[in-house]
């Protein structure tokens, strides 16, 4: 039976913005500052892929670049021009324009607002047990542990 408490429709800009803004551990959590994700998937109750719409203040970045083993990524920039940064270089987007990164091709990948204007976009992911997460530019990996990221360094020793 569907859980009558979950609301069917929304005003995506009336969610409310994910309260922590990173769940990097620092120093890495603070070069996220002028993002902001609303959860809309979350607020859903989706369980099998998540849905966020994005802001990137001017000079922001959407995460640290960034490879996932399991886990399938798709962007829709709404507003803005982005540049997308990955193993290839970098492509400036614009509204209307979609990217996709699919899971094991270990290509790492972000959004960098290098513009004086708002970025907004929608980013779709799955959430896909076992996945980890890799970050060439970063001394830093992520392992997916009950539905919670752990992060250490590279070599597997603990963050300090």
């Amino acid at each position: 039976m569907p859980d009558l408490k979950m609301p069917v429709a929304a005003v995506a800009d009336d969610i409310p913005p994910r309260r922590k803004p990173s769940i990097y551990p620092e120093p890495f959590a603070s070069r996220m500052s002028g993002r902001e994700k609303r959860q809309l998937g979350d607020f859903f109750g989706l369980k099998n892929f998540g849905v966020n719409l994005t802001r990137l203040a001017p000079l922001a970045v959407s995460a640290l670049r960034h490879a996932h083993t399991r886990q399938d990524e798709f962007i829709y920039v709404l507003q803005g021009r982005p540049t997308l940064h990955t193993d290839e270089g970098r492509t400036l987007l614009s509204p209307g324009m979609c990217a996709g990164f699919r899971a094991g091709t270990g290509n790492g990948h972000r959004l960098v607002n290098e513009t004086s204007d708002e970025v907004i976009y929608l980013e779709v992911g799955d959430r896909s047990p076992g996945d980890e997460a890799s970050y060439p530019d970063d001394d830093l990996q992520a392992v997916l542990v009950n539905g919670q990221w752990t992060f250490s360094h590279k070599d597997g020793s603990p963050l300090a």
